[in-house]
């Protein structure tokens, strides 16, 4: 495939981007060089590689979600600036 002026304004307009008259007559053969290395690529035979899905065949292994009760509540609260019963008191920092 190779790419005309019309081609290349189309892409641009496309990817969001402004391109200038002058600059067309340089982009048309280095796009047409990234098209026929991309057909290149469409002659290798990828008939028996598997899809790449994730970057490694390692799975994940889960535990379970057991609720416990690591600390008590005064203890995790006996280092905090300031706290009220059972909940730490900060500073304000989103003015209305």
């Amino acid at each position: 495939m190779n790419l005309d002026a019309k081609t290349i304004h189309k892409i641009a307009d496309l990817a969001r981007i402004h391109v200038d008259d002058n600059q067309v007559d340089t982009l048309i053969p280095e796009m047409n060089k990234i098209l026929s290395f991309m057909e290149k690529l469409n002659e290798l035979d990828t008939a028996n590689v598997k899809p790449l899905v994730y970057m490694n065949e390692a799975t994940n292994v889960w535990r379970e979600d057991i609720v416990k009760q690591e600390i008590s509540t005064a203890d995790g609260l006996k280092n905090a600036a300031k706290h009220s019963d059972a909940f730490f008191m900060v500073p304000k920092i989103i003015e209305k």
